[in-house]
């Protein structure tokens, strides 16, 4: 770690002299961004107070740039160091505007007297955060969202070199999110600095991060890149998920797959399958699906939400094995939908199974499927 711009020796945090984690150790480059993610109560805010020093650490240092952060006094920190984080700012009698402006207060005089050039930057932030007509209003009086951002709009008007947020997407909705974490993406990227967070939406954090950080209570059960954390035994020995479970190639969690014995047997390829898959699991509709190759993005969600799925070896034909195995398991169904999947050379027998389906008399369309499923 020794081109680590930020990075943490020996950090053991707790509260009131207990020790919660122990020897964390970490390293990010500038304009990397960190995100820590796990479960309820695991210590991930208690990590972001200590590297901001809201919290006294028990052992260790963090270092910027080489220099102690436990050396440094709060005026100094907060010109290298801005925080958001999950607390509600005390705000009445204050604007939105006169909020965003205390992120200059560490470029004052000993007056704490803004200039024309503090002005600017307040307002320069508050339009980066789409939230320059709140500048009047009043703080305690806005929405939650909208208070997000303009507490954003401090940190970045405070010109840091760092940038903590704890659980920054909390209060928003999917455009803002979306948009925060773009404005952090490219904050990072073009201004190269870095940024810490913490994020309950794992699947924004595989999208947006450089390095993840899983906490687990009182370990650090792994540092890495998005590619090395997300695998779905990690995330669901992190989360501790007996039901359900991380779906890799979507980014997203998958329910439980339904209980019982199927009677329902789905084709599809491409595709075509993700919907309906959902939709059954959804009913609680147990289902056989097939023939999938192994690289067909269905099998990604039907692997855990089918009671079965009949996979065969990509870019070869269905070899009569597995032609075989589907149909025996078609034949024990009631029902057979077709959701739709390119038929080809390589793939024609699927097109069988499909007219053997049709003379059983075993076809049924998707809505009259769940309409007679319904009580």
């Amino acid at each position: 770690m020794n081109d680590a711009y930020f990075r943490t020796e020996g950090l053991t945090v707790g509260y009131n002299g207990k020790p919660l984690i122990r020897d964390i150790a970490l390293g990010l480059r500038a304009g990397e961004i960190l995100t820590l993610i796990g479960p309820n109560g695991s210590g991930k805010s208690t990590i972001l107070k200590s590297i901001t020093k809201h919290l006294s650490a028990i052992r260790g240092d963090a270092f910027i740039a080489g220099a102690s952060v436990n050396a440094m006094n709060y005026k100094e920190l907060s010109k290298k160091l801005a925080v958001v984080l999950t607390e509600r700012l005390r705000g009445e009698l204050l604007t939105c505007w006169d909020v965003v402006a205390t992120g200059r207060y560490p470029y004052t005089n000993t007056l704490g007297l803004l200039q024309q050039e503090d002005r600017e930057r307040i307002a320069a932030a508050m339009e980066r955060v789409h939230a320059a007509d709140l500048a009047d209003k009043d703080f305690s009086a806005v929405s939650d969202g909208q208070r997000q951002r303009i507490l954003l709009a401090r940190a970045i008007c405070q010109e840091p070199e760092i940038l903590v947020l704890d659980e920054p997407t909390s209060f928003l909705d999917i455009r803002h999110k979306l948009e925060l974490l773009g404005i952090l993406r490219s904050m990072a990227k073009e201004k190269g600095i870095t940024v810490i967070l913490s994020l309950h939406e794992i699947d924004l954090a595989q999208k947006i991060s450089d390095k993840i950080l899983c906490v687990n209570g009182e370990t650090i059960s792994h540092f890495g890149t998005p590619d090395e954390i997300f695998r779905e035994e990690i995330i669901n020995r992190l989360y501790g998920m007996e039901k359900g479970s991380f779906n890799l190639t979507f980014g997203s969690v998958e329910l439980p797959r339904p209980e019982g014995e199927p009677n329902i047997f789905v084709i599809s390829g491409c595709g075509s399958g993700v919907r309906l898959f959902r939709r059954l699991q959804k009913a609680g509709l147990p289902f056989y699906a097939g023939i999938l190759y192994e690289n067909d993005v269905d099998l990604q969600v039907a692997a855990p939400l089918a009671a079965r799925v009949i996979t065969e070896t990509p870019f070869f034909p269905i070899r009569d094995e597995t032609y075989e195995t589907a149909l025996l398991l078609m034949k024990k169904c009631e029902a057979v939908v077709c959701a739709g999947v390119p038929i080809g050379e390589s793939n024609r027998r699927l097109g069988d199974l499909i007219r053997e389906a049709g003379a059983l008399g075993l076809l049924k369309e998707e809505d009259a499927l769940f309409s007679a499923a319904q009580p």
